[in-house]
This record gives structure tokens, sequence and C-alpha cells, in this order.
């Protein structure tokens, strides 16, 4: 035991120690988004934090740090750390679902600019990536990864939210998966990563895409120092967390690669001075905290993302710099240091910070950056996206201006991720480009508005227009005769197929009418018809569609008492037409 306590002892030396390296070193290379981090104290994890010093009390987290040396050699290194090469790999499934999940935030939500380096950085601190990248063919871990009870000794204290049906415990929460969402988080944010209809936290590809879109909310630029030190504390309200998260982060940015799932390497120490290297619970044993299945760690995620410890709702829009969430660089934050005077951040040779007018207060008007017409068909993206420019008083782009782009009017178009607003930052150009828009299948015009945030002045209107889907040739399935006696029905229906340009056109609107002659358009008033909803004779049917293979097959048709030959035509919006010929006996 005494061994034990010794080597125990010996690991926090060592870690302390490469944690004030890391710092040190990442803030000399003047790594983005490290050389001012601020410098809070150190938590024991032996006593229970304030209750407002983190959304769920501050679970423990792995507090290994990596290597100091990089991955790859540069300049006048020797050569790949070993170690270093091994911590910088990540297991194949995991690595794609963060790359995956990247993908899909640079569509729905471009102006967060996440990298997936961050979610490896969280997923890291939270798992061990998935413990090293025991997960299935599918992404699922292969047993569950769980937190301990949220009881409140040591952690929050959170009553059971779910039944038990995440974590198997029925009277706390404790943090799930391989990102370590609580119940409740996961009831609001559950993603589903890789389209298997289902969305599971312990999913790697689920997870992390819920993670992505957490870190994403309330318009958060990730690109910016302020955006991402507020996002990882709003993951966990901790200085100690923020740092490691940081470094972890960077060490991924200067080069990592795939290895096999189940390889990856597993982290050792955890902020509660627990060994966390031992496999996760098991199924009968889950609602027993123990440090061999506390997955990992954090101060998990509440239902909305907060980035202030005070218990405001979070989740809601930062326009950044206005107070509303603890800025790790303001100097007034308890627990902080102030940024090198260097950075840009501070005004002259002080020290002391001087107020910089938020991007948003620069722009004098915005402008339409030569966006094109925005046309669609029902159901196909807008070949075009709203674009403007953030014009400053001189006339010179305002690079990082919010933008709020958002689908005015009677219109089931979306941009992708079926969201009706997106707010993109300008980039150094001052250019702001909307998602792509998705149109839906109500057809007219409808207007996407351009709009500073937090300005009042006037905005940019885009008219868009969706299109009905066309066709433009009708053909007849079957080439058997339809024939009927009089005062009969037709027992052969009567089947068109819809192209455009020789592919199918599917959900294409189709109108039938029985046709006196074949070169007018004249209603006939006698022989075959269809019946209405209330049994009615009709000889006209509008609003008929095609199927997704682009076939049309008519309701039944009736012959009154007049024997004789008849024409039916069939006009599809776009120009495709056929005519067909119907005989009474």
């Amino acid at each position: 035991m005494a061994a034990l306590h010794g080597r125990r002892l010996r690991r926090t030396a060592v870690s302390a120690a490469l944690a004030a390296a890391t710092v040190a070193a990442l803030s000399a290379s003047q790594a983005p988004g490290v050389t001012d981090t601020p410098q809070g104290r150190q938590s024991t994890g032996s006593t229970p934090p304030p209750a407002d010093d983190s959304a769920t009390g501050n679970s423990p987290y792995y507090t290994d740090l990596p290597p100091l040396k990089s991955p790859h050699p540069t300049g006048d290194d020797d050569g790949p750390d070993r170690a270093a090469d091994a911590e910088a790999g990540i297991p194949a499934t995991v690595l794609d679902a963060y790359k995956k999940a990247e993908a899909a935030l640079r569509d729905s939500k471009p102006g967060c600019r996440l990298p997936w380096q961050l979610l490896a950085a969280i997923g890291k601190v939270e798992s061990g990536q998935a413990r090293g990248g025991r997960v299935d063919d599918a992404g699922t871990t292969l047993k569950p990864i769980l937190g301990p009870q949220l009881n409140g000794k040591g952690f929050a204290n959170i009553s059971d939210t779910d039944g038990g049906a995440y974590d198997g415990d029925t009277l706390h929460d404790r943090a799930v998966g391989p990102m370590q969402f609580i119940p409740s988080t996961w009831q609001t944010w559950a993603q589903d990563g890789n389209a298997d209809g289902k969305k599971d936290p312990n999913n790697i590809y689920d997870a992390a895409l819920a993670a992505g879109r957490y870190l994403c909310a309330g318009d958060r630029d990730l690109s910016t120092r302020a955006g991402l030190h507020r996002a990882i504390l709003s993951y966990n309200h901790s200085q100690d967390y923020l740092r490691t998260v940081l470094s972890w982060l960077e060490f991924y940015r200067k080069g990592t690669h795939e290895v096999p799932d189940g390889t990856g390497v597993l982290p050792a120490g955890r902020s509660d001075d627990s060994s966390g290297s031992g496999p996760s619970a098991s199924e009968s044993d889950r609602p027993k905290p123990r440090p061999s299945d506390s997955g990992s760690p954090s101060d998990k995620p509440s239902d909305k993302p907060s980035d202030k410890p005070s218990g405001e709702q979070p989740g809601a829009t930062d326009p950044g710099g206005d107070g509303s969430t603890p800025d790790p660089s303001d100097p007034s934050e308890p627990g902080t240091t102030p940024p090198p005077s260097g950075d840009g951040s501070s005004g002259g040779g002080s020290g002391t910070p001087s107020p910089t007018p938020a991007p948003e207060d620069r722009v004098a008007h915005l402008a339409d950056a030569d966006t094109g017409k925005l046309t669609a068909t029902a159901g196909t993206p807008f070949a075009a996206k709203p674009a403007v420019r953030a014009h400053g008083a001189n006339g010179a782009g305002v690079a990082g201006v919010k933008v709020r782009f958002e689908i005015v009017g009677s219109t089931d178009t979306r941009f992708s991720g079926g969201a009706t607003t997106a707010t993109v930052a300008t980039d150094s150009g001052g250019k702001a480009v909307a998602p792509t828009l998705q149109a839906g299948e109500q057809t007219g015009e409808f207007t996407v508005r351009a709009k500073v945030e937090g300005r009042t002045l006037d905005g940019v209107d885009f008219t868009a227009t969706v299109t009905a889907r066309q066709a433009d040739a009708l053909a007849r399935v079957g080439d058997k005769e339809l024939t009927c006696a009089a005062g009969a029905e037709f027992t052969e229906p009567v089947e068109v197929k819809a192209t455009r340009e020789g592919a199918v056109a599917a959900g294409v609107e189709v109108t039938a009418t029985m046709i006196k002659s074949a070169d007018g358009t004249d209603v006939n008033d006698k022989g075959p018809y269809f019946k209405d909803k209330d049994g009615r004779t009709v000889r006209t049917l509008k609003g008929l569609k095609t199927d997704a293979e682009g076939v049309l097959k008519l309701p039944k048709i009736y012959a009154d008492g007049t024997a004789g030959t008849y024409l039916l035509r069939l006009d599809a919006v776009g120009g495709g037409t056929v005519t067909v010929e119907l005989k009474v006996s």
C-alpha cells in the first residue's frame, strides 16, 4: 500500500511539472488560444466546489497532459518522441466521428468554425477517446462509459431525470458515453450522427455531433479566443479543465494519425486523484459509483450550454464582449490573468486593456455581395447562397462581424440542418455567406433577410423563389387497349411516367382532362368520367402528382351510357403532355 501511495505522489508531482512545462512551452510559441490562458487555482477534488461553480458540480476528468515534444519533428529535433507519437494516435472510428461532426457543422453552423481537434481534445479529457477506441463497427462503445453518481458527495446533487434509461441509475444522474453527457443534457442535444435512426450517447458519432452542436450554441465563433474559451468553460466551468483541453487541442493541431480501434493510449490520472485506467462499469454494477467506471469526467454540460456558472439561461446568443459571460482574458474576472500586452488585446505598454469596439459597432452599412438569382425547384437545394459584405465608414470590409440571416415569409424552405436562421461571422474581407438553402415543397416567393446582430442598421433583403417541379415529357406505361362497356368502369388503370431531360421527374403536378378533340381544350360532357370525393361526376382532375419514380396512377375511370371513342389528356407542369384513347362499347 505504501508503494502504491508513493507511486501516486510521484505521478502527481510529474503531472504538475508537465502541466507547468506544457503551458510554458505553448505560451512561448505563441500558440493560438493558449498564451493567455487564465491561471486559476488547482482543484483537488476532495472538497465539493460551490454550487454555482459548475453546472454539475465538477465531476472528475482526466488530467493527463500531452508530451511536451511534438509528435512530428521540427527544426533541430532529432525525431518524434515515442510517447508523443503514441499519444497523437486517435482510434480510427473515433477520429472519423470527430471529422464527420466538423463537416456537418461546417454546413449547418458555418459561423461556429468548430475544429475537429477540439472534439478530440474534449474526447481525450472526458473518456480517453472512448477508452482507447473500444467501440464496435458502428461506433458504439463495447461497454457503457459512466461517470460517478451525482449525489452531492463531492459533485453536484442531480436526482434521476431519465428513470435510469441512459445511465442505469434510478436515484441520481450519471454522465454517459464517450463525451460524458448527463441524461437531461442528452435529451436536449441528442443527435443521430451515423444516420442509423438512433440517438445513442454511447455512440461516438452521435455523441461527437451532439458535443459539437453544444459547443456551437449561442452562435459562438470558436475561431476567436473568447469564443473558444467560453465554449470549453460551458462544458466544464473549471480553469484547470480549460487549460487541460487547450493543451490537447494544440497538441492535436500539431499532428495526429489514426490507430486501430482499441489500441489508443488509456489515461491514468483524474482530477479527483483516482485511477481512471480501469474498464467502464458493467451492466450489473452500473448504479454503484467507483473509480473504474467513471469514464471521464468533467463538469458535464447542462441541458443548455451556459457560459456562466451563475445559472443564467444558457444557449442564448452571445455577441461577445458585452459582459454577459465570463471572459477568461478579462482581468476583472476572479482567478484570471490578463493576456500579454503584445497580443493586441491591451492598449499601450501599461498592460491595462483598453476598450476595443466590437466588430459589429464598426459597421457603417451592409450590402449585397453579388449574391445572384436565388431560385430553386421544389425539393432541391438553391445553387446560389445569400451573401453580404459589412463595410466600415471608410468603405473597407470589417472582419468578425456577426451577420444573422433569417428566412421570412410563408415558405417551408430552410437552411441546411432545418433552421430558419443562421448567424455567420464575416471573413477577413468583411463577407458573410449564408448556409445552403434547401427548397421545400411550397412554391412561390419569400425573403431572406441579413442584418448585423445587435445593431439597428438597415439590413439586406433577398427575394428567393421556389418553382414547381417540372416534367418536359409524359408517356403512358403499358400499351393495352383501354375499353369498357357503357355504364361500367374501366378495369385497366391508366398510368403515365414523367421525365425531365430524360431523368425521372418526381412530385410533378399533373392535370387529367376528358377532352372533346385532340386539337382542342374543351372538356367533354359525355363518355368516360371520374368521381370526386363525394361521388359526383367530374371530367377534370387537378393536383395529381407523380410518385418518387415519376409514375402517376390515375383514379378509377367510369363510363356513362354513351358508346364511342374518347380522349383523355394529361398535362404536367413543365410542358409534358400525353393523350390516351378510351373506348366505350
